[in-house]
């Protein structure tokens, strides 16, 4: 499975970003899909995942609220709205895969099997 985030950009704070990632897989829809951030100095962190089936979805608590993750499978692509933006969310943000068949909604970056080379978001104050 190939991966591709886009969408990314600059920012003022409390503005909004919809980040994209499309996937190469016809079996796109049996992977759940993730985003990962990595701000510079820090450890990759989670921030949302969305089941294949079902359409569950699971947020770190520093996005919950703000960041809505949904998915096109009829386009092979997952989505990432980002409201409400705050300066100490800029980082490069990963798509990931993790399948096919996984019946989990996992936050752990080792559980993903594919990545996305990744988008930089910047917010500024």
């Amino acid at each position: 499975v190939q991966l591709q985030a886009y969408g990314g950009g600059l920012v003022q704070a409390g503005g909004s970003l919809r980040l994209s990632c499309g996937a190469s897989a016809r079996t796109f829809s049996t992977y759940a899909m993730g985003w990962f951030r990595q701000a510079p100095g820090k450890e990759r962190e989670f921030v949302a995942t969305i089941s294949w089936v079902g359409g569950s979805t699971y947020y770190a608590d520093s996005v919950k609220d703000r960041f809505t993750i949904s998915r096109d499978n009829a386009k092979n692509t997952v989505y990432l709205q980002m409201n409400s933006l705050k300066p100490e969310d800029t980082a490069v943000y990963y798509c990931a895969a993790d399948g096919p068949y996984q019946y989990r909604l996992s936050y752990y970056a080792s559980e993903y099997d594919y990545w996305g080379q990744g988008t930089q978001v910047t917010v500024s104050s």
